[in-house]
């Protein structure tokens, strides 16, 4: 990219950091149980998606690894803000859910992709941050991601299927947090901007919610 037309011109670039994704995730996998969907086109940072097919798991694992080579911006007042400033997102998935060319808008489960990709460029795009609680939704009118879904949002949570040495990556002196993203319907979004952050949790332990992704579940509320 022209750094001319770089909107990222002036922010400093951790290129290192998808490195440091590629190389944690060989620590765990074989290089056969991992295909990576590369951006070819990016018009404002590179940002590709981690597919893992593991028999070490009864799930597949999609993780975006760009969202961290820039730091997000956060408001001031957050206590130990650099244990926030960098984030990557994991979807976990079913094992029969297969995926085309994700490089073409209409392919077989690629709106899939394309709800990390989004979350991820979000804080950079409107200098914010996401963490563990945050919650965001498609577009301004709650339109669903995709015709054959109702998932209109997603929130932020920490995974309860992976531990800290999973999801918690130090590269140098920066931490880089893997968080788990939770697809969301309208009404579910609506609760848990009514009532926060932890009666959502709340109700997802309550109804012993699984992280795995579902193309259709039964509302939370």
């Amino acid at each position: 990219m022209d750094e001319h037309n770089d909107p990222y011109a002036g922010r400093t670039r951790y290129d290192q950091h998808s490195v440091a994704i590629d190389e944690h995730l060989a620590k765990y996998y074989e290089d056969d149980e991992v295909t990576v969907f590369h951006e070819i086109v990016s018009l404002d940072f590179h940002l590709d998606v981690y597919f893992v097919q593991s028999e070490q798991h009864n799930f597949n694992i999609l993780l975006t690894a760009g969202m961290s080579s820039m730091a997000m911006m956060l408001q001031d007042g957050i206590e130990d803000p650099d244990q926030y400033k960098f984030a990557e997102l994991m979807l976990l998935l079913p094992k029969d859910i297969e995926f085309g060319n994700v490089q073409n808008q209409d392919s077989q489960n690629g709106w899939i992709v394309n709800i990390l990709k989004q979350t991820a460029r979000f804080p950079h795009h409107y200098d914010t941050w996401l963490g563990i609680g945050h919650s965001i939704q498609n577009d301004e009118d709650g339109s669903p991601y995709h015709e054959e879904s109702k998932y209109m949002g997603a929130v932020v949570l920490p995974s309860v299927t992976f531990e800290d040495e999973f999801t918690a990556l130090k590269v140098g002196d920066n931490l880089i947090n893997i968080y788990s993203l939770f697809p969301i319907y309208q009404e579910e979004l609506q609760y848990k901007i009514d009532n926060g952050y932890n009666d959502f949790l709340n109700l997802l332990i309550d109804q012993d919610v699984d992280e795995i992704f579902e193309f259709e579940r039964k509302s939370l509320v």
